[in-house]
C-alpha cells in the first residue's frame, strides 16, 4: 500500500521508518544536524511549501526525506 503525503506526493508503507513532527523534534541540535546532512546529500524531497512534519524512508539501499505540511496525526489516520 501507498502513504499520500501531500503535494501529489506518496510514499510504500514498508519503506517508512518514522513520521517526525519538525516543531518537535528540530529542537535537538542532532535532529537539526541529521536535516542539514540530508539535505546537503540532496536525499530532502519538498511536497509543499510550508512543512510540518518530515517521513524518514528507505528503499533500495537509499533514503528520503520527505517534507510535507499534513501534520503528524493526519499521516498516522491514513495508514489506518
Amino acid at each position: 500500500m501507498y502513504l499520500n503525503i501531500g503535494g501529489d506526493m506518496a510514499v510504500r508503507e514498508q519503506s517508512i521508518i518514522g513520521i517526525f513532527d519538525l516543531d518537535n523534534t528540530s529542537v535537538s541540535p542532532k535532529t537539526r544536524d541529521f536535516l542539514a546532512a540530508a539535505e546537503k546529500e540532496g536525499q530532502v524531497v519538498p511536497c509543499d511549501d510550508l512543512p510540518k512534519t518530515f517521513v524518514l524512508t528507505a528503499e533500495y539501499g537509499m533514503s528520503r526525506l520527505y517534507l510535507t505540511s499534513l501534520n503528524t496525526q493526519t499521516l498516522e489516520k491514513r495508514l489506518k
